[in-house]
Parts: C-alpha cells; structure tokens; sequence
C-alpha cells in the first residue's frame, strides 16, 4: 500500500520560485535558439554523436556547445546517455529541419538578437502605446521585413512552420464542403490554405497576400497538386481583396489596432459575395485569471505590429463595424480558435 502524497508535494511552486523559474526563462529560450540555428537537432538525425563530433559540425568548442545542450536535456530537449553521447529526443526532433511539425524556424524567428531586444525595449511601448520594435531597428516591423531578406525569410518561413502544425486543425475544426472559392487573405506561403484544399476536391481557393510574399506559395501548391485550382493573386488589403464566398484570416487581424482591422474587414466586405463568410483563426482571450498563451502573445503584438489580441466580445464588435455578424467562436485542441463572421445585408 502506497502512503498519500502530502499536500506539499502537490503545491504549486512558492511565489519566490515561481518568480525565479520565469526570470531564468529567457536564458532556455535563447539556448534553445542557439541550438536551432546550428541545426544541432540535424546533427543528431542519424543517431548520437560526441560533444567533439558535434562542436565539428556546427562550428563551436565543445565544451561551451555541451553546456548549452546539457542545460536543454534538463529541460527534456535533447539527451545526454550514459557514455557521454548526445541524442535527440521527441521534443529536440521538432528542431530538425524539412519534416513534418517542425518548428525549427519559428525557434530561429523568435530567438534572433533584433526580435530579443524588442522585447527589451518594453518600457518604451508601456510609456508611448507605440511597437518598441522601431527602437531596435529604426523602422515598423513590417518595412524592416521588406527591407531585410534575412529577417524577411525568417519570419515568413516562422509563420510557415507555425501555421503548419495548425493548419490540420483548422481544417477539422470546420466544414469547408459547401464553399465554392476560399480567399486567404495574408496568406503567405499558402501552408493553410494548401491544406484545406487537399482535403476538399471541390473547393477552389485565392491565395492573397503582398507582393513578393505571395509567390513564395506557388512551390507550396505545386507540391501539392493544386496548380488548377489555387490561383495567386498579390495586392493591398486595406484596399481591395478578391471576390469569394468566404474568406479565411490565419493570425492577421491581431497584427493590427482596431481601425487598420476594421478597414481589412471593410474590405473584404466590399469585394464578398452576398452571405459570405469570414473565418478568423486567433487566439481568443478567456476571461479570468488562467494561463493562455494569447496573453503573451499579446505583449508580442505590443512591442512588433502594434497589434492586439481580444476576446469574444471585441472580436464580435470588431466584425460588426467591419460589415459583418459574429456567428460562432469554434475553439481547436491548440490556443486558436475559429471565430466565424457573417456578412450583414
């Protein structure tokens, strides 16, 4: 016969811990990005290797690569066997590159100096209400990725990844059997909208997105067989979109304050068909006190966009300024939900 476990050993972690355990979190984040962009998790593919072996590789020493990897084991990324060889573990696999539900890019998206120290910069937005991310490198988030391939290619291959993982999701969390053509609006490089289409053969979709970012879908579509009945099609949202019936928004509204988003929705309102809908995957903000991980994507949207992350009730006001009725919010098994506009007469 077992003895009960104590009360203690149940508690939660003592304030004085829980708030040491947060402050040490930056330094995880940023070992596991180091790991990341040294495609270690790669170097492991084929089975262990030494700390030598894998200093070789990557070109580090191998005493400081080995601390940073013995710090992840601890933390269940990546192990440390018996005869002193590091291996990979389900959670390390996630930072291979080309498979399946990688998040290697997203680790690397998150993890670079300038996107660390916009974090850094967060008085500056408490203070001002304005991205702290212009402090960091003198210009809006979404001119810098213009400006910069690098940071550019990283950011759109992060969301590509992220999105990846979530797009079967979407896909079951929704009939999209009785839509004719499916508009992504910022679809990027069409990883959501590439799977819904496999999965329904009478569906015709719209990828839509800024120039530039929009043809980074056609290998994507190409890949997938769906050259005949995906067309690409590049603008300005604020503007004009294509004609559909319904319209797909995979984290885009949350990038923007409520008079940019009104204007999106404005938009797509103008160029819908009569009835259609609008499907907007976001995290939506619960009520109370509990853990979700759209409040902290919140302070995200805070310091880089100048975007925000709302709650059932902001959402339902923001598509009835924008032309449309909140229909329903369909939460997935992840952090995001469908929430569902339909367009007023």
């Amino acid at each position: 016969m077992t003895s009960p476990r104590t009360p203690e050993a149940n508690a939660a972690p003592m304030p004085r811990e829980r708030l040491l355990q947060l402050t040490t979190a930056v330094w995880a984040a940023q070992a596991l990005w180091a790991a990341a962009r040294l495609g270690v998790a790669d170097q492991l593919a084929a089975g262990p290797r030494t700390r030598d072996e894998l200093a070789a590789a990557t070109d580090t020493r191998p005493l400081p690569l080995y601390r940073v990897l013995r710090a992840l084991a601890g933390l269940g990324i990546f192990q440390e066997l018996p005869d002193g060889r590091l291996a990979n573990t389900p959670a390390s696999e996630l930072l291979r590159s080309g498979i399946s539900g990688s998040l290697r890019d997203y680790v690397i998206f998150v993890g670079e100096p300038w996107h660390l120290a916009a974090h850094g910069e967060i008085l500056h937005s408490l203070r001002t209400g304005e991205p702290s991310v212009g402090r960091v490198v003198g210009k809006d988030v979404w001119e810098f990725f213009a400006s910069d391939a690098e940071a550019g290619r990283r950011f759109h291959a992060g969301m590509t990844s992220l999105i990846g993982g979530e797009a079967a999701l979407v896909r079951d969390g929704y009939d999209f059997g009785d839509i004719r053509t499916l508009v992504d609006v910022g679809g990027g490089h069409g990883a959501l909208l590439g799977t819904i289409a496999a999965a329904e053969p009478g569906l015709r979709g719209i990828l839509f997105d800024r120039p530039g970012v929009a043809e980074g879908a056609r290998d994507t579509f190409e890949r997938l067989g769906m050259g005949e009945r995906i067309r690409i099609e590049s603008g300005d949202f604020f503007q004009a979109v294509p004609r559909g019936d319904a319209y797909l928004l995979s984290h885009i509204l949350h990038d923007w304050d409520d008079e940019r988003a009104i204007a999106i929705l404005r938009s797509i309102r103008r160029a819908a068909e009569p009835a259609a809908r609008v499907l907007l995957v976001e995290s939506v903000i619960p009520p109370g006190n509990e853990f979700h991980v759209g409040k902290l994507l919140d302070l995200e949207m805070l310091l880089l966009p100048g975007g925000i992350e709302r709650t059932e009730a902001e959402y339902a006001a923001l598509l009835r300024a924008g032309g449309f009725r909140l229909r329903r919010v369909l939460p997935l098994p992840s952090p995001s939900s469908i929430v569902e506009g339909i367009a007023e007469a």
